[in-house]
C-alpha cells in the first residue's frame, strides 16, 4: 500500500496483519478521491475528514495528503490502531490536524453531536467490515438522522461495502447520488436531501 497522491504521494504504508482489517485498495482509494476532488465541489481541499473503521488510516491519509485541513480517524481495534500509529509516525503526520478516537464509531458519532461539532465535517468515509452488515444501516443512519448536524453543507458521506451486498437508497436524509463498483467492492456516495 502507498500514498497515491498529493503531498505524501508515493510514500508507503503499513497494513495489519490478518484478515481482521481489510484496507482499501489503491485502485478503489484513487476513484475515491477522483469523485471527491473532481467536479464543480472539492470536498477534500480545506475540509475537516472522518475516517470512521480507519483501520490502517489508508484513506484519512490520502485526504491529508490532498489537502484536507484534519483528518479524524476513528478505530477502536487495538492491532489496526497499532499500525495506524507507526503510519502516522512514519510521515510525520501528528498535531492539530490529526485526531485519533480510540473508541466505536457508533459511539464517537454520539458523542459529538452531545459536544455541539456542528457542521464539521465536508466529507466522511466509512468501511466497516463487510460481514458487519449491521453498521452500514446503523452509521448511515445516524449520519442521515440524529447526527446529520455534524456534516457540512454540501457534505459527501461515502461507504464502501461489498458489490454483492448493495446498500439502500437512501437512509433518513441521506440519499444515494452515485454507486462505483470496482472488482469485489462496491462505493456508495450519500448526500443529505436538502429538501
Amino acid at each position: 500500500m502507498r500514498v497515491i497522491a498529493g503531498s505524501l504521494r508515493s510514500r508507503p504504508l503499513l497494513a495489519p496483519a490478518g484478515l481482521g482489517t481489510r484496507p482499501t485498495a489503491d485502485r478503489l482509494r484513487e476513484t475515491l478521491f477522483n469523485v471527491l476532488t473532481n467536479g464543480a465541489v472539492d470536498r477534500i481541499t480545506g475540509a475537516a475528514f472522518l475516517d470512521l473503521y480507519a483501520g490502517s488510516g489508508a484513506v484519512g491519509i490520502e485526504a491529508l495528503s490532498r489537502g484536507a485541513a484534519s483528518v479524524t480517524f476513528v478505530e477502536q481495534g487495538a492491532p489496526a490502531l497499532a499500525v495506524l500509529n507507526k503510519n502516522l509516525d512514519s510521515l510525520g503526520l501528528r498535531g492539530a490536524k490529526v485526531q485519533i478516537e480510540k473508541r466505536s464509531s457508533v459511539r464517537f458519532l454520539r458523542g459529538s453531536v452531545e459536544t455541539s461539532a456542528k457542521g464539521r465535517f465536508g466529507a466522511v468515509f466509512l468501511d466497516p467490515p463487510y460481514d458487519l452488515a449491521e453498521e452500514y444501516a446503523a452509521i448511515l443512519g445516524m449520519l442521515g438522522g440524529e447526527c446529520a448536524g455534524l456534516l457540512a453543507a454540501g457534505a459527501m458521506v461515502v461507504a464502501e461495502h461489498r458489490r454483492k451486498q448493495p446498500l439502500a437508497e437512501s437512509y433518513g436524509s441521506l440519499k444515494r447520488t452515485r454507486l462505483l463498483e470496482q472488482g469485489d467492492a462496491g462505493l456508495s456516495f450519500y448526500s443529505l436531501d436538502e429538501l
